[in-house]
């Protein structure tokens, strides 16, 4: 299955990397998550203006790039690995919305 990162790698909205407000993390049903949605937009917003997804690889070396070129403390990185790694278990496009919907179940 594949997780949230590989999601951000290989998903993107008129050929640019997507923009926070373009994601939503949901469950089956399509209700959103707002605590998992939070923390993904948190993480494009923040750590992804270090670090262009092109040129990295995993998760695991987004999370090392991040502790060692940011001042983010280790509870937030912790979190964000977290989120990078969930497995997505589905994606819904809402063109009329213009985001995508990341499926996970918990």
């Amino acid at each position: 299955m594949p997780t949230i990162f590989s999601v951000l790698k290989q998903v993107s909205m008129n050929h640019q990397e997507v923009e926070s407000h373009q994601v939503v993390v949901t469950d089956p049903a399509g209700k959103p998550n707002g605590l998992l949605t939070d923390l993904l937009r948190d993480l494009i917003n923040n750590a992804l203006l270090f670090v262009s997804l092109k040129e990295i690889t995993s998760a695991k070396e987004l999370i090392e790039h991040l502790r060692s070129h940011t001042p983010l403390p280790i509870d937030v990185l912790s979190e964000y690995e977290k989120i990078l790694t969930e497995t997505c278990s589905g994606l819904n496009f809402a063109p009329q919305k213009e985001q995508i919907e990341i499926v996970v179940r918990r």
